[in-house]
């Protein structure tokens, strides 16, 4: 291999190199995502940038680019938690240790000279973002907001003397009919304590219904490992993203007397049709892409559940049970939808166990890093 050569992003073409990147033309189970999208994701406008910062690397081998990666620094996560670390995420590499090592150094370096003392990732910007390293169940297509990458992405981290931090769950429902059966009879013995009620989201409002349920998840994760409480901006920017997807029957609220206290949010899984249009709505100046998704959004029998939030104080009331069983039936089960809940933490036995008793199964695990910054950190 020729010389290699670790660069930041500094020009649009450099921007444009590192979100083009491809290392997956032979993974069938590869969703390339929209080009469109990964520009605003990445602009200096996200809102991310109100109160952290980040820097982009590249690796060239000669003329080819052989690897990328983002090194984070989210001051608000630090504050919160006491902690002094800083995040690497949108890794790819090709299947050289050299590679890598050298990009884990750059960023490295750079959140040293921020002042971390530790790395954790994959991680893009934060927790409330795409976040872990597949390591089970490759054969399976990312849904909407997960990540995908190849096996040896694993050897490539741990290499770097990586050590795990957490595990992430994704569960399947491949019967949501028998995990509604169950759960009938769990909310059956659990009515006389359920005091919410509960209703589909408001799209006609649907930013203040966003600021409503970032309420819930500020105060339903705070005790969760490496909860970051999303800020009003990143909830109107994430509010703003799913929209055109977000559908009311699949978004409900539970309320008591008024109040929001807990929240379910699926939408359909358009990665389904991201896979058909390879990241670009237009061709040659025509909408191709574009009437692709289109055409194949209204066919899409395949959902992910991405959050379930309940406030402490309404725990263990049923109010959880009942929304997952709306959910299942009357858009599951009514509409022929199957689908994923993910991601759950492996340490939040309370929801593992649930969502064992009602019959899903955990058939991906992602994995989060961490190592300490020394003085040189050479592999």
């Amino acid at each position: 291999m020729p010389p290699l050569e670790i660069t930041q992003v500094e020009s649009r073409a450099d921007l444009n190199a590192f979100i083009k990147w491809r290392i997956y033309k032979n993974d069938p189970a590869w969703v390339p995502p929209l080009i469109i999208e990964r520009k605003e994701f990445l602009s200096r406008k996200h809102p991310f940038y109100e109160h952290g910062d980040s820097a982009l690397f590249l690796a060239r081998a000669g003329n080819e680019i052989v690897g990328r990666i983002m090194a984070s620094d989210d001051p608000n996560y630090n504050a919160l938690h006491q902690s002094n670390v800083g995040c690497f995420g949108l890794f790819e590499s090709i299947d050289d240790q050299t590679v890598a090592d050298a990009l884990f150094t750059a960023a490295a370096d750079w959140l040293r000279q921020k002042g971390r003392e530790e790395i954790m990732g994959p991680i893009d910007y934060s927790t409330n973002y795409v976040c872990g390293l597949l390591v089970d169940g490759f054969q399976y297509s990312p849904t909407l907001l997960t990540s995908h990458n190849p096996p040896y992405y694993r050897q490539l981290i741990e290499g770097w003397k990586f050590e795990k931090a957490m595990d992430l769950y994704a569960w399947w429902f491949s019967d949501p009919t028998d995990a509604a059966l169950r759960l009938r009879r769990l909310t059956s013995r659990m009515k006389d304590r359920q005091p919410a009620s509960i209703r589909p989201a408001d799209l006609k409002n649907l930013g203040a219904e966003g600021r409503r349920i970032r309420e819930i998840y500020n105060e339903a994760w705070e005790k969760n490992w490496g909860f970051v409480p999303f800020a009003e901006a990143e909830i109107d920017y994430m509010t703003k993203e799913l929209k055109p997807i977000v559908e009311a029957d699949l978004t409900l609220l539970a309320e008591v007397e008024g109040r929001p206290v807990g929240f379910i949010l699926c939408v359909p899984d358009i990665n389904v049709v991201l896979q058909k249009v390879n990241g670009r709505l237009t061709w040659f100046g025509l909408p191709i892409g574009l009437i692709k998704l289109l055409y194949y959004k209204s066919r899409i029998k395949k959902g992910r559940l991405i959050a379930l939030g309940v406030i402490p104080k309404y725990r263990r009331r049923g109010v959880a049970e009942a929304l997952v069983l709306r959910i299942i039936e009357e858009s599951m089960i009514k509409r022929g939808i199957t689908g994923e809940l993910s991601l759950t933490l492996e340490n939040n036995f309370m929801i593992n166990r649930f969502l064992e008793a009602i019959g899903a199964e955990k058939y991906k695990t992602y994995r989060i890093y961490r190592r300490l910054l020394e003085t040189s950190d050479s592999a």
